[in-house]
């Protein structure tokens, strides 16, 4: 942390700086992955999952994004802060060629449990209203990845308000999870299919963006957010997954012949 404590220092105005400097960058990546993905989908139309066209206004959820990321950039801002003031339980690790990927990895594995089981709580009787508004687009654009309320928001990415309380991870790898976790779920709402591989299905554990788009399609299937065991385990991955998945492989061996 002391590279951010010598930019910012560590008084009461560092919490404010980090919030806008972690929302700037949020910004940034927002559009730049939204535009990025929008000309590889318009170069690929072939690749679309959904017959179906999105429905929904596109600046409505632009505006809903930058709303919420506000709020994730707050939830950032409190782990980053409270490990440069030394309020948590370890001081962070030195990066080093272990604890780089270590702690990048377990945190990948955090978060996707605390993600599976918040959207599983979003999805019962009392809490679906809050998730309501992120279901309403049916088939999903890079845009509609952060649009939503703010209890859907909260549920998903407090996880970053907490873990550097009880886990000692250098504040760069944290940071690299979260640009991960933006990109990727951003992908992951684009509404084409451009990764599928093998490694995103049975009996690997990662994901492509099939995967989010069928829990948008049929709702109750394929809660997880990095990897696959949880539904695996819990029975709620959807059961043409894999099948579909190899179905683009197939795709895709067509368009290089």
């Amino acid at each position: 942390m002391d590279f951010l404590a010598d930019i910012i220092g560590t008084g009461p105005g560092a919490f404010l700086v980090l919030v806008a400097g972690l929302y700037g960058a949020s910004l940034v990546v927002l559009f730049a992955t939204g535009l990025t993905m929008t000309a590889l989908n318009r170069r690929h139309p072939d690749r679309k999952i959904q017959k179906r066209q999105p429905t929904h206004d596109a600046l409505r959820d632009i505006r809903s994004s930058m709303m919420q990321l506000m709020i994730t950039s707050c939830c950032l801002a409190i782990g980053l802060y409270a490990q440069m003031r030394g309020w948590t339980l370890f001081a962070p690790v030195a990066l080093s060629w272990w604890s780089v990927p270590f702690f990048f990895v377990l945190s990948l594995l955090l978060h996707d449990a605390w993600f599976y089981w918040g959207h599983r709580i979003l999805h019962t009787k009392y809490f679906y209203r809050f998730h309501k508004p992120h279901h309403m687009t049916v088939t999903p654009t890079v845009w509609s990845n952060d649009a939503g309320s703010s209890v859907d928001t909260l549920f998903a990415h407090s996880y970053y308000a907490v873990v550097l309380f009880v886990l000692p991870m250098p504040a760069l790898v944290f940071l690299a999870h979260r640009l991960f976790d933006q990109v990727s779920a951003a992908i992951g709402h684009c509404g084409y299919e451009h990764f599928a591989s093998p490694t995103a299905r049975k009996p690997w554990p990662l994901l492509c963006t099939l995967y989010h788009d069928q829990h948008h399609q049929y709702f109750v299937y394929n809660y997880a957010n990095y990897f696959s065991f949880w539904d695996r385990w819990c029975g709620t991955i959807h059961p043409t997954y894999d099948e579909r998945v190899e179905g683009f492989e197939e795709l895709y061996a067509g368009e290089r012949d």
